[in-house]
């Protein structure tokens, strides 16, 4: 997969390649390419906002930096599907994730100051991503989240067995993992993770994601793939409160 994400700010994304998605770079399965919207603009101070008819507060990012950042990657790469990260766009979910890891080129757009210009929404934008419900100074730090949690599902980044019972993969929360010293401050990892039955850990493992879920995000159940033996347990753990 190959992204570029066009931003004033290029300094910000160094996490972009560290860790795993180093990793993933080093092997030629992700390619990350921060383009810089000022290398766009005609003036010799390389202007990106101005100030916005009808007044108001703010700076209004300008329209022609980013079409012109776009189009040099689209003559290119026509196929290519554009993000607008934006306080505005549909709610980003891991659904949303798996997705766009089935493309084959991302372009993120990070704007910046009070807001960008309506005509770059209109004419460049395939779709729009918040990360939630508050906003932040730009969209630099979304469109890593973004890139994150679309990388780490592209085939051979990560083992397919750690991605299987992540949380919101199926609308469930992950169940609690434990590691040495099987004690610790006298907490103790459970019997069961420690029995060497394998269908055993494989039931308490599910019945803890049911209730982990229950517990911290009863939406979630709404939508989730829940069996005779779930639906069992979950009147249990109500019958109990």
């Amino acid at each position: 997969m190959r992204i570029d994400i066009i931003t004033i700010f290029p300094e910000i994304f160094t996490p972009l390649f560290s860790s795993i998605l180093k990793r993933a770079r080093n092997k030629g399965l992700i390619e990350i390419n921060i383009i810089n919207l000022r290398d766009f603009t005609t003036d010799k101070h390389k202007t990106v906002d101005d100030m916005p008819y009808g007044g108001g507060p703010g700076m209004v990012m300008k329209v022609e930096p980013f079409y012109k950042a776009v189009k040099s990657i689209k003559d290119n790469y026509p196929n290519a599907k554009t993000i607008l990260m934006c306080p505005k766009g549909n709610a980003f979910t891991q659904k949303c994730a798996a997705d766009l890891s089935k493309e084959g080129h991302l372009i993120f757009i990070c704007g910046h100051y009070e807001e960008i210009d309506e005509r770059a929404r209109q004419l460049l934008a395939d779709m729009e991503i918040s990360i939630g419900d508050y906003v932040l100074t730009g969209g630099e730090l979304p469109a890593m989240v973004v890139v994150d949690a679309v990388g780490r599902l592209l085939p051979g980044v990560i083992e397919t067995a750690s991605l299987e019972n992540e949380s919101f993969s199926d609308n469930l929360l992950d169940y609690p993992h434990y590691t040495r010293p099987e004690e610790f401050l006298n907490l103790k990892i459970p019997e069961v993770l420690k029995s060497g039955n394998h269908e055993k850990i494989r039931q308490w493992r599910r019945k803890e994601r049911v209730k982990k879920t229950y517990t911290l995000r009863p939406d979630l159940l709404k939508e989730a793939d829940l069996t005779d033996e779930d639906l069992k347990f979950l009147e249990g753990i109500k019958q109990e409160e």
